[in-house]
């Protein structure tokens, strides 16, 4: 294997050794006092997912999947490939994908990365704080060097793929999940009954959407360690979204009892949110702002706070939220993201746009690429909004072929942008595999773009029955119910979307207004 040559690379053994060290400190849970005069009962949302060859490290440590404009570049090609020829396979779409954003991001490196909640809000591997310094690029190099020199150190192997888990976060690449899987590997060969190699299985399963393995290692690591405060959180994650929430609940008490502060916090604000009760979930996020030092963890939880002033239609506040957020970080893209949607939504199209063309070009996942799309569509031009649509659909064969379970965001997308027999058949596999409100969004919209309303409206039902104020949802149960011939009820619930979050989506919210409108007219 050629020698490293990164250049900030520690110069001799000693400083090596300190920065290993460091790496190691930056992934250990911090031991907070309990600060919160309640008990929590709640849930997801702190760190969304967050990335060695077989059983040595990667040489670059800037990863493989960095290289923003290579990435971009490669995404649109294969996109654009795919358009070309309607024969083109999807699997070998991924295939090209991968190997396009490998040798784009080894050519030219990585930028500074910054956490986001874009992908699967499951990983909670790491605080957003300290992954948020831009010392993981770093410390990778470090873990790799070290490991060449002591190849039996476990605790460094799990720290390494732990770090893999965030890169391929940070950098919206899934490319980087094998990696990490085999770093893991590597930790519980050396050590079957290693807590922090379990912990980061369970992390890497949850970024990969694969809930169950996600509960099954989180709950192997606590019955090692019932502290790991990584263990602790997956499970949350893990039970929200297989829709287990009165057992999420009480898993989240275990975790403010035992490992409290910022990432408990916005677990349990987000289970009040999915009961409805905003205003417990906004009480908890400020009192985790609050107790926010470190810049990421600052930014991270003013996003928080920002998107679900956002889904009240408070734009304002959630531009203030927003602001304070990249005042911390001003690169942090979740911020930036939620900025675009805020601007977007106060009728600053121009604004948005330009947003989030920033965001897609570093980050192209699917919810950007939407949201992107639909501002080019609403503006009349079809085809910048197909473009993104593709790239969907790229970063989608992308993420399977890494072994991520994308069926969800296919059937989202897909329902309004893409194939619709293909949008049904990816919502009814996800809700075969987890009952959420969200699983049942999906299905029950592309049981209605397919036509099968009376099937779609129990689905529409539920996803609206824990109480979450979702304009979206309400949306769509509306738009089933008229579609049902329900038209009281579809009023009822169209004119509570607009009045939730009038500027919830570019078409959509234009879609409901039409309806309104129209009251006797199927979509």
């Amino acid at each position: 294997m050629a020698p490293r040559t990164n250049d900030s690379a520690p110069e001799n053994e000693e400083q090596r050794v300190a920065a290993v060290r460091r790496a190691r400190q930056a992934f250990q849970p911090v031991r907070r006092l309990r600060t919160r005069p309640f008990t929590p009962m709640g849930v997801q949302g702190a760190q969304p997912p967050g990335g060695v060859e077989e059983a040595e490290p990667l040489e670059d440590g800037k990863g493989r999947g960095g290289g923003g404009a290579t990435r971009i570049a490669a995404l649109r090609r294969a996109a654009a490939a795919a358009r070309r020829s309607r024969t083109l396979h999807l699997a070998g779409c991924a295939t090209l994908l991968a190997v396009a954003l490998t040798a784009g991001s080894i050519a030219l490196g990585a930028a500074r990365d910054n956490t986001s909640r874009s992908l699967a809000p499951a990983s909670a591997a790491v605080s957003p704080g300290l992954l948020a310094t831009g010392d993981l690029d770093s410390g990778i190099s470090s873990l790799q060097a070290h490991l060449r020199d002591q190849p039996k150190d476990f605790g460094s192997w799990a720290t390494l793929g732990l770090a893999y888990v965030e890169q391929a976060r940070t950098k919206g690449d899934p490319s980087r999940y094998p990696q990490a899987e085999q770093a893991f590997k590597r930790s519980l060969e050396l050590d079957p009954d290693n807590d922090q190699a379990l912990a980061g299985r369970a992390a890497l399963a949850a970024a990969r959407h694969d809930f169950e393995d996600a509960l099954t290692y989180a709950d192997r690591a606590l019955k090692i360690n019932p502290y790991s405060e990584r263990a602790l959180c997956t499970r949350i994650d893990a039970l929200v979204e297989l829709g287990r929430y009165p057992d999420a609940a009480k898993a989240a008490n275990t975790a403010d009892d035992r490992r409290p502060g910022v990432p408990v916090f916005t677990r349990y604000a987000y289970v009040h949110e999915l009961r409805g009760d905003v205003t417990t979930a906004q009480r908890v996020l400020q009192q985790a702002l609050s107790s926010a030092v470190a810049p990421g963890d600052i930014a991270f939880v003013a996003t928080q706070l920002g998107q679900l002033a956002w889904n009240q239609g408070d734009y304002d506040t959630a531009l203030t939220h927003y602001a304070r957020a990249l005042a911390a970080d001003e690169n942090y893209v979740p911020a930036l993201e939620g900025r675009a949607r805020a601007q977007a939504a106060s009728g600053d199209r121009a604004g948005a746009i330009k947003g989030l063309k920033d965001v897609v070009s570093r980050y192209p996942l699917p919810g950007p690429l939407v949201e992107l799309g639909e501002l080019y569509e609403a503006a009349g031009d079809r085809t910048k909004a197909d473009d993104q649509y593709a790239l969907v659909d790229a970063w989608t064969a992308l993420a399977r072929a890494n072994g991520v379970n994308a069926d969800l965001d296919t059937a989202l997308a897909a329902a309004d942008h893409g194939d619709k027999a293909s949008a049904l058949r990816a919502a009814r596999s996800e809700w075969n595999r987890r009952h959420t409100v969200h699983t049942a969004d999906a299905l029950a919209w592309a049981l209605h773009v397919n036509g099968k309303d009376e099937e779609a409206l129990p689905y529409a039902r539920r996803a609206t029955a824990t109480g979450y104020r979702s304009a979206t949802f309400l949306y769509h149960r509306g738009i089933i119910e008229r579609a049902t011939g329900n038209a009281e009820n579809a009023r009822e619930h169209l004119r509570a979307a607009l009045k939730l979050n009038p500027g919830f989506s570019p078409l959509g919210a234009k879609e409901a207004r039409t309806a309104l409108k129209n009251p006797e007219a199927a979509k």
